[in-house]
């Protein structure tokens, strides 16, 4: 068993398509296709049903995939190590947050980070803390700013508290709404709503339910700048992250209550001994800064 034949292996399973999978490592569908033939024979067993139109994994090849995907990260790991030097002036941190966080708590902790570590490429992945998580298992990202608890089982993920904070009422300046209001108020409001796979989503329609009512949606399916846009524009009001409204002059805050909402935000990476120097950098500087 050899570690290209691991990659193949894992880029077969992630596309379900062999050409894709070819284009994806830079090598001949021909070549990819016997290096797994070669891995199938020296396992004794097939990893895939090749079904015309359609590749599923086989049995076997579900119980190679997670294996195979720790191996291939590690050995990242391992060569990433390798070319950074102790004094990180070269390295790159993948790194993952929501939306609201990128628009509220990052951008001075890059700053601040880029300043002391010009020469480390950063790479920033926006999404919600669903995919982020699902990013850290596979690899693709170092360390995710995201909302806990974490919805996986990967044993090889840790997670750092960094701060709990309420979410808020957005609304236009020109509103007419108290200081606080109930969750039940929401019931006579119209409110612009986040996609799916939006953690927002998610707590302000559960505590709705909770309030017994079922919200009315004027605009839904936004990402974090459309949705405080349309609140703008007057279309609706929004329950956001009280730092998502730091830089939006033209939008007020109003208490929320009976419940009061809130998140806990984390930082979340593979276990610590795994990380390349210039993330394990990164998260000092993070904690440095919330500090």
């Amino acid at each position: 068993m050899q570690i290209q034949q691991l990659a193949y292996f894992v880029a077969v399973a992630r596309e379900r398509h062999f050409t894709r999978a070819a284009e994806l490592t830079g090598v001949s569908q021909p070549s990819l296709s016997k290096q797994i033939r070669v891995l199938e024979n020296s396992l004794g067993t097939p990893l895939f049903v090749r079904n015309r139109g359609a590749i599923e994994l086989t049995s076997a090849g579900e119980a190679l995939l997670p294996h195979a995907q720790r191996i291939l990260i590690d050995l990242e790991g391992a060569q990433q190590a390798v070319h950074e030097v102790s004094d990180l002036q070269r390295g790159r941190v993948r790194l993952g947050a929501t939306p609201s966080m990128c628009d509220g708590l990052l951008p001075e902790v890059l700053t601040a980070f880029h300043a002391r570590h010009p020469g480390i490429e950063l790479e920033v992945q926006e999404a919600g803390s669903g995919v982020l998580t699902r990013e850290l298992s596979q690899g693709r990202l170092d360390v995710a700013l995201l909302i806990v608890p974490l919805r996986t089982d990967d044993p090889d993920l840790e997670t750092t508290v960094l701060l709990t904070e309420d979410l808020v009422l957005a609304s236009p300046r020109s509103a007419t709404l108290p200081d606080s209001v109930e969750v039940a108020a929401l019931a006579d409001l119209d409110l612009v709503m986040f996609r799916e796979g939006y953690d927002l989503r998610e707590v302000t329609l559960a505590a709705c339910r909770q309030a017994g009512f079922a919200p009315r949606l004027a605009v839904e399916g936004g990402e974090m700048s459309a949705v405080l846009r349309f609140v703008e524009a007057g279309l609706g009001v929004a329950v956001v992250p009280r730092m998502a409204l730091a830089t939006r002059p033209h939008l007020k805050a109003t208490r929320l209550t009976g419940p009061a909402l809130q998140r806990t935000i984390a930082l979340a990476h593979r276990r610590e001994d795994a990380l390349p120097l210039a993330a394990r950098a990164f998260r000092r500087e993070l904690l440095d800064h919330l500090a």
